[in-house]
């Protein structure tokens, strides 16, 4: 065959990478809506202190960390006639609408309890779905281009989501309805959304159970070398800076925006779509950069010039939409390249652990990347909350800020991002698991494959089949 055709025959058919990717709406409408407007609404619209809301996330964060680990254990072991990941996917569901339901519509006079639990709930379902949706996108394209195209798709799909909640606020300050009321809208929208996300996948979606060589068995100490595997723990510390340095600016957005630059929460949240819209493009073509230069000189473009930009907010001037668009533009363009390419990156590394053990362990290695993404995301709420509350700044609706408060607001949302993000990217000097030697692992898999393949292809109700392995060239 010729290179084209072999391309060809190896990427994934457009309409089920895009059906595919539906589960991306629901996951990054809730990030958006947890990230930055849930704990502003319950520190600022039910009292409950600042400091105790950051505590809430923190303590939440570190009870729900080592789940995903079992979880992934769990999804990897699971071999039914719905297959392994489909399987998750149908049960994460209604986990994370029951989450959703009492968080986003609580009743009066709750307390850090109420929020504890709730969060609970919700992050469990929302683990299934993302973790469930991550292993299956490995094995449903593996190769390593069509791998940074599929996670591209998918995290331009999940922006629609992100910019679904991000135009809640908007309709309602442009309606006159007060902030209070947006939490209860977005919940509702997720709610709905979820079940007809999932739904797609399940019906629109092929799964191939990879075939298990036997011998190994995992063990709790095979945690230990699975993270401390040279390329994957270069992954893990990257997405732990790239989560954190995000997640910090997530936390104090709204408040950066508003008390600093003058803006209302209405124009904030368009300046905040404008960001997060622009990964839709920004997504699948840093995904298509990855294939020029590789994913991990990628990730280190990404995160120069992200740096370089997030230095600039402080140039807009007090309430100017149009010249604040225009940095938020290029930083959510960049940023968008940040999951694209360690998710990418962490479904390589699958394959070389699948390749030395026989075993898949998709789902695992995304439940230890996901791990540090938590971990980042419990201090980019528990932290920067904690700072804020010591410095002097109020956060309660109607507070009069000094100007010695605005100013380590400012420094807390620039300072600590940038350092963050800048480590992200230096942590990818020196990467070895490029495009020529994961070449070399998918050729011995497929051969290794052949041999032992029994599992049949779990088709999708459409009675598609999962893309097929190209033919041999000789």
């Amino acid at each position: 065959m010729s290179d084209s055709s072999v391309v060809s025959a190896r990427r994934l058919p457009l309409s089920t990478a895009m059906a595919f990717a539906a589960t991306s709406l629901p996951i990054s409408a809730v990030a958006i809506a947890i990230s930055v407007y849930l704990p502003r609404h319950y520190a600022s619209h039910l009292g409950i202190d600042l400091a105790l809301v950051g505590a809430a996330f923190f303590i939440v964060r570190m009870i729900d960390i080592p789940v995903d680990g079992l979880l992934g254990w769990t999804m990897d072991k699971t071999r039914t006639r719905w297959g392994r990941y489909r399987l998750w996917t149908i049960l994460g569901a209604p986990v994370l609408m029951a989450g959703i339901y009492f968080l986003f519509m609580p009743p009066e006079g709750v307390g850090r309890t109420y929020l504890i639990v709730c969060l609970l709930v919700m992050y469990l379902g929302n683990s299934i779905l993302a973790l469930s949706h991550a292993a299956w996108a490995a094995t449903l394209a593996p190769h390593y281009d069509d791998r940074s195209r599929l996670f591209g798709i998918m995290t331009g799909i999940g922006v629609l989501g992100a910019a679904s909640i991000l135009a809640i606020p908007i309709i309602n300050e442009a309606r006159g309805a007060s902030d209070a009321g947006n939490i209860s809208t977005m919940g509702w929208f997720i709610f709905v959304l979820t079940p007809i996300a999932t739904a797609l996948v399940i019906w629109r979606t092929p799964e191939k159970i990879a075939p298990e060589v036997p011998g190994h068995a995992f063990r709790l100490r095979d945690y230990g070398a699975l993270i401390t595997r040279p390329s994957f723990l270069r992954i893990l510390l990257a997405d732990l800076c790239l989560s954190l340095g995000p997640g910090w600016m997530s936390a104090l957005y709204l408040f950066f925006f508003t008390d600093s630059r003058g803006f209302t929460t209405g124009q904030a949240s368009i300046l905040l779509a404008v960001y997060i819209l622009a990964g839709f493009a920004g997504a699948p073509l840093m995904g298509r950069l990855a294939t020029k230069i590789s994913k991990h000189r990628a990730v280190m473009v990404a995160t120069t010039v992200y740096s370089l930009v997030l230095i600039s907010l402080m140039a807009i001037p007090q309430g100017n939409m149009l010249i604040g668009a225009i940095p938020m533009f290029m930083a959510g363009f960049m940023a968008a390249g940040f999951n694209v390419l360690t998710r990418a990156m962490t479904a390589d590394v699958a394959d070389e652990v699948r390749l030395e053990q026989g075993k898949e362990r998709s789902g695992l290695l995304y439940a230890i990347t996901v791990m540090t993404t938590k971990i980042a995301g419990a201090f980019s709420i528990g932290l920067t909350f904690w700072v804020l509350s010591k410095v002097g700044y109020l956060a309660a609706d109607g507070a009069q800020n000094t100007p010695e408060a605005i100013h380590n607001l400012e420094l807390a949302y620039l300072i600590g991002p940038v350092v963050f993000v800048m480590l992200g990217g230096a942590c990818m000097i020196g990467y070895k698991l490029g495009a020529d030697r994961h070449a070399e692992i998918r050729a011995e898999l497929d051969a290794r494959d052949a041999l032992y393949d029994e599992a049949p292809i779990i088709e999708s109700v459409t009675g598609e089949a999962a893309i097929p392995t190209p033919p041999r060239s000789d």
